[in-house]
Formats: structure tokens, C-alpha cells, sequence
């Protein structure tokens, strides 16, 4: 039960040169012991009540404390275990009742290559992690490794441990590799989102086809093919854009080697139905003031039940998306071709996703409903038009939405998401990565107090419709008036597309002078029902990613949440086991769990609890 000898864990390259800053090895470092962590509790009244731990630590805060422990949750983590580790229990106990399944989270793993060059965290090469719970043992195996992409073939060499970057990336340019010229742009590196479907594991990117992994080994199998060709479906005329979508396709598929349709990472769960829904856009589609989404949707043997394709005359750019029973919805992101900076990321000299940026020339945000199946009626309104919610914002990521009609055939769709503002979210400074240097400067993502509405937060976006479709009224608020900076929000997969009452997601008290908002460090549970918020923070100088619902029962609160703590200021990893029936009292931490120090790894973006047999016997009616 060893990792490979060769662990090493690379620094990062990309450290402030600031005047001032005192060397890494001169910063006091914490003991070892793990305090307890802080709950806080928001009531209907208002009024936050906080338990704190019966321990203080001293523990430096200061500027150059969190310009490093941001460094450090972005550290690459070069060694992959040969077999399962058993976790070693540091607080509490795995609960008799916890299922036995795993949970599967992937993200970034490398930054630095070995020749001068780094990467944006989103460039980074694949690192999928595995989490089993034996739920007979109570035992907790630990695996990792690398998604054996092409472009990760490429550029590591197994023989030597080395690494050399050759493709630029959507969001990086090289240093040590080859600049001028370098079309290796759609780099594939799986690292977005993992998900376990038809008895196939896949991780996910934001530009092509899946790979297959194997479960019990993390052994990369192949690409998986979900997606047909580039053809649209259904078109008699072609207009001006479609002859420039032929004229941009040779250069685009055979030149840059775009794959002809871009799927999405973010995928949905049709609980009810047993379906995994998917969304695909044209490659052509990046440079042109159209957009083109296909939707698949397949059964639990990947089958293909339904696929729809929907042009929209709007440039889009769509990370996360929603369904609910009868609808498909997206929330537009507007973006305009850069020409300036399309012309230097063509050359090399800038990231390729330079030829982008936002556009903000419309006050509202365009929300469209799509209809889901083509033999349902869902009113005669005209889905090319969209819905004007009356508010600017970028949306990020979806929570969950879900559509109640009355008796007179009135629609009342709600969509629980988290939005930002179009004057922050930039596509070239995204975690704070500034391309020329090549280093992390968090104070992109820790706006001033004045500023922080242009965060990251929760939203509820109301739309009421009458009985033909049309826009009665829609409405955007904070989800529960919480405002402080949150994102991933959450809900039991089992209600996905549902009512549902609890929404958890990750957020930050704001109580670190140098980062108030991110990296996050508390879990929130929002009861929609009683605008209630309770929250479970992790402690100082510990910073946490995605919470994951891991259901066990038949209520919407029954079951765990599993979330990674990143104690960063001692460079460890904490897998934490959380009773969300109790997020805001003192014993909702129910156990914690330490990843070997050498097995240490940086911030991961998505995850998934593999579980299936439980969805599929348990989903609603």
C-alpha cells in the first residue's frame, strides 16, 4: 500500500517579487493540532449567534501569511499513489450508516513544468482523486492519478519524471516552449468536472470529448465519444454567419485541431427519468455572433433518448446551464470578439481566450427557456426571445431550478444559482493568474468592502409565466438576502430539477483581513422555505472547495456532505464528513480524515458520489 517513492511537490513559480515580503521558511508555522472548527448561525431574527472553538491558536494573519497560503492551494502535486491508501482518522468516526460508494473529485494538478513555463489553473493537466468508503470495514482508501490525456502523453515523461509544456492552452502562454506559431490551443486536460454514468467513469473538460478512466485502478482507458459531428440539425437557408462558419471551419478543425462540437463540463441528473443530460456548442461558434447548443439526453446505457439543437442569434459563452421538467435553461452570457487581442492570441503572443471578452451593452440578462421535448407543449411563446431579468450578471454555476404550475396553467420557474458582476469576471486574470508573469496575485479575488456586490454570490431568479408562455414577471435577489461572496452551490442530487427546501454551497465570513472573500472557508446551508442560513467554517488559515450531498435517506436533508478542507498553512489535505441536519451547531463536524503529507494536493474544481444503485432506488416520482 505505497505511493510511488518519486513524491515530489513542486513550489510554485508564480510568487510575488514585492518588496517586503519576508522568506517562506520565516513565517511561523502552526502545530500541527487541528482546532475546532467555528459555527455560525444565521436565524429568521436575523440575529448570528457563533460558537468558537474552546481553543485559540495563534496564528499569523497578516499579508504575507495569506500571499503564501494562497501560493499553497495552488502548489502542483507531481506523484500518483500505484495502489489504495487507507486514510488515517484525526477527529471523530465514520458514522455505521454512511453508504459505501466514492467520491470522486478532479481538478488541476500541475502549474510548473520543468522548462520555464507555467500554466493558469485551468490549463492544468488532469489530477483525479478517489475517496472509498467501505461501508462494512468503515474504512476510507485513498488514490490518485493523473488523466493520461494526449496532451498529458506529450508533455511528461514517465522515464525521467519530467516535464515539458508544448501545448499553449486556452488561458496560458509559454515561456520555455514553443510561442510564435504554437496552434496546440484546445488542450484537452480532463481536469473540470468527473462523473460516474452507465457504468463508464469520465472526466470532463471545457472543450471536447470526455476520457474514460477505470474505476478501480484510475488507469486512463481512452476518450469516450458522446458527440457526433459539427453539422447543424434541420437548417434548409444558410445566411451570413453560416458562410462564415464554413470558412472558419478548415482553419479551426484542421489548423488548431478544434474538435468540431465543444461539450460542456457541467452536466445534469434527471433523477425521476434516469437520465444524464448533456450540452454541446459549435467550435465556430467562439468567433461569431451566434451561438449553437445541441442537448443530448441518454439512459443509464448510454443511449441517446433525446437531442435537440437550438440556434440563438446572440455570442454566448456558457459554463452552467439548468433543466427542469419541461425546459432547458440558459442564462446568456454575452461575449464580443476581441480583434486586437484575437489577432496577438493567433500569433502567440497572448492567451488564446484574449480573442474574447464580455460584453456588457445590455443592463438585463437574457435568460432563455428552451423546450425540452419538442411534443410537450409548453405554452406558445416563442423560445428565441428570451426573458429580461432585470439585473447585469454573469452566471457561473446553477445550484438547482425547478418549475411549479397552478391551476389555471401558470408556470413559476425558480433557478438558485450563483451570479457575478460583468465589471469583475474577466476571462484573462480568472483565480487571479496574470499570463506575462506567470503569477497569482489574490487580491483580484479580494475586492475592496465597497466592491464586494461584484463577487461571486447566491442568487434566486424568479420567472412567472402564464398559461401561453408569456413573461409575467422575473425577479433577481440574493438567495435568502445572504450576500457575502459564495459559489458552488449544492442540493441532494436526488431533488435536482425539483422543489427543493436546502441549498449548501461554499462561502467566506469575510473574517481574514488579506482574503475576506476568497479562497472560501465555510460551508452554508440556505433553507428556502424558512430564509434561514447556518454555516461550518473550517478555522483559520484553512480554506475549502466543492461540498458534495451524499443522500442516504428519503428527506432532502438525510444523508452527508463530504467536502476537502485545504489546511494550506501546514500543507495538508483533510477530507471532512459533515451532518448537514446540523450545519450550524457545534457537533456538525463528524469526522475528519488526513491525506498523507507527500500526497498533498492543490485546489480541486468539481466532484462526484458515485452511488447510482441508491439514485436509481430511491429517485422521486
Amino acid at each position: 500500500m505505497q505511493a510511488v517513492l518519486l513524491h515530489k511537490i513542486s513550489p510554485p513559480r508564480f510568487l510575488s517579487p514585492l518588496t517586503g515580503l519576508r522568506p517562506l521558511q520565516k513565517l511561523s508555522t502552526p502545530q500541527a493540532k487541528i482546532p475546532r472548527a467555528v459555527s455560525l448561525t444565521k436565524p429568521d431574527n436575523n440575529q448570528v449567534s457563533i460558537s468558537t472553538p474552546t481553543t485559540v491558536q495563534a496564528e499569523i494573519d497578516d499579508s504575507t501569511a495569506a500571499f503564501w497560503d494562497y501560493q499553497f492551494l495552488f502548489v502542483s502535486q507531481r506523484s500518483e499513489t500505484t495502489a489504495p491508501i487507507t486514510l488515517h482518522l484525526v477527529d471523530g468516526a465514520i458514522p455505521s450508516d454512511f453508504p459505501s460508494g466514492t467520491y470522486y473529485l478532479t481538478g488541476p494538478g500541475l502549474f510548473t513544468d520543468d522548462h520555464g513555463s507555467t500554466v493558469h489553473p485551468l490549463d492544468g493537466h488532469g489530477y483525479l482523486r478517489a475517496f472509498e468508503f467501505d461501508g462494512v470495514t468503515g474504512e476510507v482508501k485513498y488514490m490518485a492519478k493523473y488523466v493520461k490525456t494526449d496532451a498529458q502523453v506529450e508533455e511528461h515523461d514517465p522515464q525521467t519524471d519530467t516535464w515539458r509544456f508544448t501545448h499553449r492552452g486556452p488561458f496560458s502562454v509559454l515561456k520555455g516552449g514553443k510561442k510564435f506559431g504554437n496552434t496546440k490551443v484546445m488542450k484537452n486536460v480532463a481536469n473540470t468536472s468527473v462523473l460516474k454514468w452507465g457504468g463508464k467513469l469520465l472526466c470532463l473538460w471545457e472543450g471536447g470529448d470526455p476520457y474514460e478512466i477505470e474505476s478501480g485502478t484510475l488507469d486512463t482507458i481512452g476518450q469516450f465519444q458522446m458527440m457526433d459531428g459539427g453539422d447543424s440539425l434541420g437548417k434548409n437557408s444558410k445566411d451570413i454567419w453560416d458562410v462564415a462558419a464554413e470558412m472558419l471551419k478548415p482553419i479551426l478543425y484542421g489548423v488548431f485541431k478544434m474538435p468540431p462540437k465543444r461539450l460542456l463540463s457541467h452536466y445534469k441528473l434527471d433523477a425521476p427519468r434516469n437520465r444524464l443530460l448533456t450540452v454541446s456548442c459549435n467550435a465556430e461558434d467562439m468567433l461569431l455572433p451566434r451561438s449553437n447548443f445541441t442537448f443530448y439526453e441518454f439512459d443509464s446505457n448510454f443511449k441517446l433518448l433525446n437531442k435537440q439543437e437550438f440556434n440563438i442569434p446572440d455570442h454566448l459563452m456558457i459554463h452552467d446551464w439548468a433543466f427542469t421538467d419541461t425546459r432547458y435553461i440558459l442564462f446568456a452570457n454575452r461575449v464580443k470578439l476581441d480583434v486586437l487581442g484575437s489577432m496577438t492570441a493567433v500569433s502567440g503572443l497572448s492567451p488564446m481566450i484574449s480573442a474574447l471578452s464580455v460584453n456588457p451593452s445590455k443592463s438585463t440578462s437574457p435568460v432563455y427557456l428552451l423546450p425540452r421535448f419538442p411534443n410537450k407543449s409548453v405554452g406558445a411563446r416563442d423560445w428565441r426571445v428570451p426573458v429580461e431579468a432585470p439585473s447585469q450578471m454573469w452566471l457561473l454555476h446553477v445550484g438547482n431550478a425547478f418549475e411549479l404550475k397552478d391551476v389555471d396553467g401558470n408556470t413559476e420557474i425558480q433557478i438558485h444559482a450563483c451570479s457575478c458582476s460583468y465589471e469583475w469576471f474577466n476571462f484573462q486574470n480568472l483565480f487571479g493568474y496574470n499570463w506575462q508573469s506567470g503569477r497569482l496575485d489574490p487580491s483580484i479575488m479580494n475586492l475592496k468592502e465597497s466592491e464586494y456586490q461584484l463577487l461571486p454570490h447566491l442568487v434566486q431568479v424568479s420567472i412567472s409565466l402564464d398559461v401561453d408562455g408569456n413573461c409575467q414577471k422575473c425577479s433577481v435577489e440574493p438567495l435568502n438576502q445572504w450576500k457575502k461572496s459564495s459559489d458552488f452551490p449544492i442540493i441532494n442530487p436526488t431533488y435536482t430539477g425539483q422543489k427543493t427546501t436546502c441549498i449548501y454551497a461554499a462561502t467566506s465570513l469575510g473574517t481574514r483581513r488579506a482574503l475576506p472573500h476568497f479562497p472560501f472557508d465555510t460551508v452554508v446551508k440556505l433553507n428556502v422555505l424558512t430564509k434561514s442560513v447556518q454555516t461550518w467554517s473550517v478555522g483559520t488559515r484553512r480554506f475549502i472547495g466543492e461540498p458534495i450531498f451524499v443522500p442516504k435517506g428519503v428527506e432532502e436533508d438525510d444523508g452527508y456532505l463530504l467536502v476537502i478542507e485545504y489546511a494550506v498553512s501546514i500543507q495538508r489535505c483533510y477530507l471532512i464528513i459533515l451532518n448537514p441536519k446540523k450545519i450550524g451547531e457545534a457537533d456538525a463536524l463528524v469526522a475528519r480524515l488526513e491525506v498523507p503529507r507527500h500526497l498533498n494536493f492543490p485546489l480541486g474544481f468539481h466532484g462526484f458520489w458515485d452511488n447510482n444503485t441508491w439514485l436509481i432506488k430511491h429517485h422521486l416520482p
